[in-house]
């Protein structure tokens, strides 16, 4: 199969060297920025995944090639409308988002911005617990493809399956879209929980409330409930917030130490994706008439400057309820 992996950060260049292990071809487009002058010669990247070395195989551009089988988009998600704008593929090339976010102004999930960009077209989204820092050492992990042609999510496993890499397929592209966007929110409020060394037992009733209500948002815009019970759902949860890997989880430790969230892409070169979905995901709370009060709070801390310890306080306030209430 020959693939274009658009984006090499950390992600894309883990999925890009995957790919190549597995026999492909594989086109990887890096911005000038991202070194693509070193990426190509030394095979390495300046700024992610370092001592790792990209494969002889992969071919290194700051071009895209229209006639590839499948394009895999690995650039931030508040990115991804541009990038596909500038970059046009054929109608039969089959998208592989593995973005995880909801655009702000238009509340769109990634699947639906490339069909609202490109048109009628193959998409899939491939998701799930998978710290790029792990894959590209070759440590197992296990993802879900997920998109409404079958066929088309059969391709596409197939070319990512791999000794340590296991990937599932789903019909339900809302649900895993869901789950890996709204995880994110999740987990810098575990960050938070975790600057501020509140213990196992209050990390552990924060993920599984936070479970509850991205289940909930996911419910009444039409996901399986079931989907969040699985690889993107839990899955990614659990490895988000509990991840020395995670950005969205650093991100709420450097919170818990005063730090400005604002500073925090600045200092790693990383993209914290909760910090822009939060804005969308309490938007489609409301929309969707959904209780959402972690990520209310979050929120708050992350655009609004409330401190942390009061909405630790707001959570453990609320009023008394039982377990299964859906709000």
């Amino acid at each position: 199969m020959y693939l274009q992996v658009l984006g090499s950060g950390s992600w894309g260049l883990a999925l890009a060297r995957l790919l190549a292990n597995n026999g492909h071809r594989v086109r990887l487009w890096a911005r000038e920025e991202d070194g693509p002058d070193l990426l190509r010669e030394e095979r390495r990247s300046p700024y992610f995944l370092p001592g790792i070395l990209l494969p002889r195989e992969i071919e290194v551009s700051r071009e895209t090639d229209p006639a590839v089988e499948a394009v895999v988009l690995a650039v931030p998600s508040h990115a991804m409308r541009a990038v596909i704008q500038a970059h046009p593929f054929s109608p039969a090339t089959i998208r592989i988002n593995v973005a995880k976010g909801i655009e702000n102004d238009t509340l769109l999930r990634m699947d639906e911005i490339i069909h609202e960009v490109s048109g009628p077209c193959p998409v899939v989204t491939l998701s799930g617990p998978s710290h790029a820092e792990e894959v590209a050492q070759d440590l197992p992990a296990s993802l879900v493809v997920a998109g409404n042609d079958l066929t088309v999510c059969r391709k596409v496993q197939q070319a990512f399956m791999a000794d340590v890499f296991r990937v599932y397929t789903s019909t339900d592209i809302t649900g895993v879209e869901l789950g890996g966007a709204l995880k994110n929110v999740i987990a810098i409020a575990a960050g938070v929980c975790d600057g501020f060394r509140l213990g196992d037992n209050a990390k552990a009733a924060l993920i599984t409330r936070g479970l509850a209500e991205i289940t909930r948002l996911g419910v009444a815009m039409g996901a399986d409930p079931l989907t969040f019970a699985g690889l993107s759902g839990m899955g990614d949860l659990i490895v988000t917030c509990e991840s020395r890997h995670s950005r969205n989880r650093g991100l709420g430790e450097c919170i818990a130490r005063g730090e400005a969230p604002e500073n925090f892409e600045k200092t790693s070169h990383m993209v914290a994706e909760g910090v822009r979905t939060t804005k969308s995901a309490v938007a489609l709370a409301r929309k969707y008439g959904v209780d959402m009060p972690i990520t209310e709070q979050v929120v708050q801390v992350v655009h609004h400057g409330l401190d942390p310890r009061l909405m630790l306080r707001a959570f453990m306030n609320r009023a008394t309820k039982a377990e299964a209430e859906v709000s």
